[in-house]
């Protein structure tokens, strides 16, 4: 043990409150984490206090959700112990939840081995994503269920969140009631059957597996809870149900299990749950105190990251939100720059005023490119922005996640263009050729590449006449003809090839994204799953159409033209095409990020979390996109929508940039958007407001005010007009039957958006809209 003056050394620099929760080691505990409030250093310094006070390291549990955040908690540990003279690391177990549930498995396989349920030893293998794709094609394939009505990844996706339930597949086929349910049911049942066939397991199972096994085996359950005496939680807002109960089975607080008072606490702050649509269940720090009645609470309010007035405009922000635990959340320091809140005319001049802000960061304050991020919703947005930046010099790079022309469905519809542009182009025929699925199988391709090879013609060429070629079957033949006649259809239409059009890139492309069934691919694909990632497929290719619609606008002919500079008043679509996908080749050879000045960071508001940046651009603040209208029809207050608005203002440090669009481009024409209703919950008096769109919001749902600031009052309409409500449906003569989703505007241009079936959400103006009410 450490003398008490080195303890003291210990716990220097730590205010109050994180002196505090360090030195409180003896029962349930919750530390209340604002954000930036220094939280890992709380739970570091809270192990060494442990073990200089003298309880051996292999009796401290400590778990996290990613293993760079254990490492990095480990190291910081283990130089605390030798800084002060102590070496007594050794045993502590500083972990992930699916770590410690491999370990637990195969230390305690013996005792499962022989229970028919379990079926697997401790030489078990753990299934990564692909393994289990493949494996559950092969179950869809035995069952007899087509791939294209039955996505593996969705499928897998609705058994993981079983799994995530505590739902085995006896559990789940018990509470199957409809059709879909029923026969997931069947796969789930088969699924699991495979993997025990092959003594694996799968990341949900480590953990269902591991509930079960402390349930059920009392003397599995007896040795880790004698075992483990103190149990710390991080990031415990983004729990499910599957951890909470391990958690509970560690410390014995399990309902049924006799009554202790256990070493347990936990860290986090509700309001930064933003990981529900994966499972996460809020309530398990919501409702910590209820579990544990004798629980001491901590808040953690001090804000070491942020300036006051970005703080305020956070607090004011979340303090909107129900399902929260109040607490402070202020800083030290004093004075600060105002976060700036621009409307702008459109999705360009937002990336432009963007970049100049980030040029007269690093020009006027000598800031790093690497010192500044862009926070969007949806990955959609960042193409725009991508343009923006090459445009003017500014390196990027795009932070968990894919470059926009990168992504696997705009790559598709590129392969697709390609094939259009060249047909001799096989790399991206065999890309596309089975596409969405045409039972166009690996075997009856390379038949057709054979055939192509002796007679010497390109593939596509042969696929014409793959009627007559040796190994290829009749259903495949069908499906090479239906494929070549509709390329066909897309380079004959008109005088395509070379002459002048007057059709346009950005329909070719519409066409080819429709036709080619892409869209409808990447639509059933999001319809079926609950993840935000597939739902932006689909908004990834409307994009791709604004784009070539863009390029359309701007392609100079002359540029490519002879000698003589000539060329014709239309551009053939073929030329047009051509340059337009040699534009997007030319992206990928973008100059390399200079190491020592770095990159503009761009990236999903999800995928900030946990960072910060000295200066952030939030993008696309309007309705539908930040909240967005997919989460608003699962949660109509918006509030895990509000905690990502504010996991973003709280990734800022001394500069915020807020940016709303009075247009945004979808599908290649502008549609009228509406504020975020994020921007009105922000203090006044703690933002500089400037309104930048060409015409004013005069008439939309921003309007001039008369602050002495100069800025712009919000108006919100009521949930009910002329008969309407939020929520009801509605009949359009052109867009058909959609849900009413909310209203905007005053007077005459009072507005309404409803969300159509098969068309999307649509801006219209009510005594023009002859919109008839659907019981």
């Amino acid at each position: 043990m450490m003398t008490s003056d080195a303890l003291e050394m210990l716990l220097e620099g730590l205010t109050a409150p994180q002196r505090e929760a360090v030195t409180t080691t003896e029962g349930a505990m919750l530390i209340l984490a604002a954000a930036g409030s220094g939280k890992t250093r709380v739970i570091t310094r809270r192990v060494a206090f442990l073990i200089a006070n003298g309880v051996p390291a292999w009796q401290i549990l400590a778990v996290t959700f990613t293993n760079k955040a254990a490492g990095e908690m480990r190291e910081r540990v283990e130089h605390l112990l030798e800084e002060h003279g102590l070496s007594g690391a050794r045993g502590l177990t500083l972990t992930t939840f699916h770590a410690l549930c491999a370990r637990l498995l195969r230390r305690y396989a013996v005792m499962m081995r022989d229970a028919p349920r379990w079926g697997i030893d401790d030489q078990y293998t753990i299934y990564d994503t692909d393994d289990q794709s493949a494996l559950m094609k092969r179950v869809l394939s035995e069952l007899q269920m087509k791939s294209g009505n039955w996505s593996p990844r969705q499928v897998l996706g609705t058994i993981s969140n079983a799994k995530n339930q505590l739902l085995g597949p006896e559990e789940y086929a018990a509470m199957a009631q409809d059709f879909f349910t029923r026969t997931i049911a069947k796969v789930y049942e088969k699924y699991q059957q495979a993997l025990r066939a092959a003594n694996a397991v799968d990341f949900d199972d480590l953990l269902l597996m591991t509930v079960r096994l402390l349930r059920e085996c009392e003397a599995a359950r007896a040795e880790v809870q004698g075992r483990w005496k103190y149990l710390m939680i991080d990031e415990y807002q983004d729990t499910n149900r599957a951890q909470f109960q391990l958690a509970s089975l560690v410390v014995g607080s399990e309902q049924g299990q006799p009554p202790r008072s256990p070493n347990v606490c936990v860290v986090g702050d509700p309001d930064q749950s933003i990981y529900g649509w994966r499972g996460a269940d809020i309530s398990n720090i919501l409702e910590f105190e209820e579990h544990f009645p004798d629980a001491k609470v901590i808040a953690l309010g001090e804000n070491f990251r942020s300036t006051a007035p970005i703080l305020a405009c956070a607090d004011a922000l979340i303090k909107h939100n129900r399902l929260r635990k109040d607490k402070p959340l202020f800083t030290s320091g004093e004075g600060g720059e105002k976060p700036e809140v621009v409307f702008v005319a459109d999705e360009h001049a937002e990336a432009r005023l963007v970049a100049d802000w980030f040029r007269r960061r690093v020009e006027d304050e000598g800031l790093a490119w690497r010192d500044m991020a862009v926070f969007y919703r949806t990955n959609a947005l960042s193409r725009v922005m991508e343009d923006e930046c090459r445009k003017a010099g500014i390196p990027y790079v795009i932070a968990r996640g894919t470059a926009f022309y990168q992504r696997e469905e705009v790559r598709d519809a590129i392969s697709y263009l390609r094939v259009v542009a060249n047909p001799l182009d096989e790399v991206s025929l065999r890309r596309i050729v089975n596409k969405p699925s045409r039972k166009i199988g690996a075997t009856s391709l390379d038949a057709a590449a054979s055939l192509a090879a002796m007679r010497g013609i390109p593939l596509f060429e042969a696929m014409r006449e793959s009627g007559s070629a040796e190994g290829v079957s009749s259903v495949a033949a069908r499906g090479m003809d239906r494929f070549v006649a509709m390329v066909e259809g897309w380079t004959g239409a008109g005088s395509f090839m070379g002459a002048e059009v007057s059709s346009s890139l950005a329909e070719l492309v519409e066409r080819v994204v429709r036709e080619s069934g892409l869209e409808s691919h990447y639509k059933a694909i999001a319809q079926k799953s609950s993840s935000d990632a597939d739902e932006a497929r689909v908004a990834n290719l409307e994009e791709l159409v604004t784009s070539a619609r863009e390029f359309e606008l701007e392609f100079d002919p002359s540029a490519d033209a002879g000698g003589d500079g000539r060329s014709a008043d239309v551009p053939p679509l073929l030329a047009m095409l051509r340059a337009y996908l040699e534009s997007i080749a030319l992206v990928a050879d973008a100059d390399q990020v200079d190491p020592e000045r770095g990159a503009v960071t761009l990236m999903t508001l999800h995928a900030a979390k946990g960072l910060e940046f000295p200066a952030v651009a939030m993008i696309g603040l309007e309705e539908g996109l930040l909240p967005s209208a997919r989460a608003l029809e699962e949660d109509s207050d918006g509030e895990e929508e509000r905690r990502l608005c504010f996991v973003g203002i709280t990734r800022a440090q001394r500069h915020l940039l807020m940016t709303s669009a009075r247009y945004r481009t979808h599908r290649g024409v502008p549609e009228r958007t509406i504020a975020s209703r994020f921007i009105e919950e922000l203090p006044q008096d703690q933002i500089r407001v400037s309104n930048q769109s060409d015409a004013g919001y005069e008439d939309d749902s921003f309007e001039s005010g008369p602050s002495e600031r100069g800025g712009l009052r919000y108006e919100r309409d009521e949930d009910s007009v002329g008969g309407l409500s939020v929520g009801m449906h509605a009949r359009h003569p052109q867009f058909g039957i959609g849900r009413v989703v909310s209203f905007a505007g005053l007077g005459a241009n009072r507005r309404v958006i409803i969300d159509f079936k098969g068309v999307g959400r649509k801006t219209l103006i009510l005594q023009y809209a002859r919109l008839q009410v659907v019981e």
